[in-house]
């Protein structure tokens, strides 16, 4: 299993590696970091934007591939990502935008991935009865959902609760409130302003998962092992439980990781609408912005995690299903 799991993680950081580079030739191809500095009053001689095009290792006097070679060999030596536009190295900003969206992330994916899973066996095992059909529609109208309107959705009915209560239990402006101090305190606000974005994302991540649970557990329902394990003397449900569901799960293993570019997509969109200046923040800010460092920092920052999702999702597909650990 061990060498199993080596061989997918070579492979995916080999993968990421090459979404980086891709993702750093194709912005310095087409952003024009120098259009920062021109057109302003008083004009900045062509001296200065060049010097500071070098500085940043952007000048489009330089060929591509030189340009390339350069960033990639201050990563992999030095592991310098070089600066953004606004003078800061771009590794610096990652590793304090992470933590913000990383608390986010891994909480939402989590919760939504078990709780897809359940309405997804529940739905499966009361096929076409009333909650099936419920959950049905739920489930098409939220997938159908923009992220953006589910998010005010939520601040409107957050302000309708700290009305009602008199008093701002619900906070959803930035990831934490200034001079809050103390350790419980601190848990408190964190919980507080990590809640609506935290249900948006579990509301869009159950969705997903159990309409493809549903349709996993279905086709498990009907097979000959569980006709033979009933004819054993085992009960419905414990048939279900100890040969359906961990068959119907070993599918989304592997869904889990691709679905998971979905999620992080999601909750770029959720920091910006609850103002948490995240990774999401970055990417957005890097595009808008021409900053070609730091769009090809959050281009590593997402591949690594898709990374991390699909090593995960490789052992939970080894240790459910032993035909693919030889």
């Amino acid at each position: 299993m061990i060498a199993y799991i080596l061989r997918r993680v070579v492979n995916y950081v080999i993968l990421t590696a090459l979404a980086t580079t891709c993702a750093y030739m194709l912005t310095s191809s087409f952003m024009d970091p120098a259009k920062r500095y021109r057109g302003k009053n008083p004009p900045l001689p062509e001296s200065t934007i060049t010097a500071k095009l070098d500085e940043l290792g952007v000048n489009p006097d330089t060929p591509l591939i030189t340009r390339t070679w350069n960033w990639a060999t201050n990563i992999l030596f030095h592991a310098d990502f070089g600066l953004t536009v606004g003078g800061q190295p771009v590794l610096t900003e990652m590793l304090g935008r992470s933590v913000v969206s990383l608390r986010l992330l891994i909480v939402g994916s989590i919760l939504g991935a078990l709780l897809g899973v359940a309405v997804g066996v529940w739905g499966a095992v009361r096929q076409y009865k009333a909650s099936d059909n419920i959950i049905t529609a739920l489930t098409y109208v939220i997938n159908a959902t923009p992220t953006f309107v589910l998010g005010i959705i939520l601040m409107i009915l957050a302000t309708g609760f700290n009305n009602a209560v008199g008093t701002q239990l619900i906070r959803f402006v930035g990831p934490a409130t200034p001079g809050v101090h103390g350790f419980w305190p601190q848990v408190a606000d964190t919980i507080s302003h990590m809640l609506l974005p935290t249900i948006a994302l579990v509301v869009f991540g159950a969705a997903i998962y159990s309409r493809y649970q549903r349709s996993m557990m279905l086709d498990v329902l009907g097979a000959d092992y569980i006709r033979t394990a009933r004819s054993k003397g085992l009960t419905r449900k414990t048939a279900l439980w100890k040969h359906g569901v961990r068959v119907a799960i070993i599918p989304m293993s592997t869904y889990f990781a691709y679905s998971f570019g979905t999620m992080l997509a999601g909750s770029t969109f959720l920091e910006i609408i609850f103002s948490w200046n995240g990774m999401g923040q970055m990417a957005l800010d890097s595009i808008t912005g021409s900053d070609i460092n730091a769009a090809a920092g959050t281009t590593f920052f997402a591949a690594v995690l898709v990374l991390i999702s699909s090593t995960l999702s490789e052992v939970l597909y080894a240790a459910l299903d032993p035909r693919v650990r030889s």
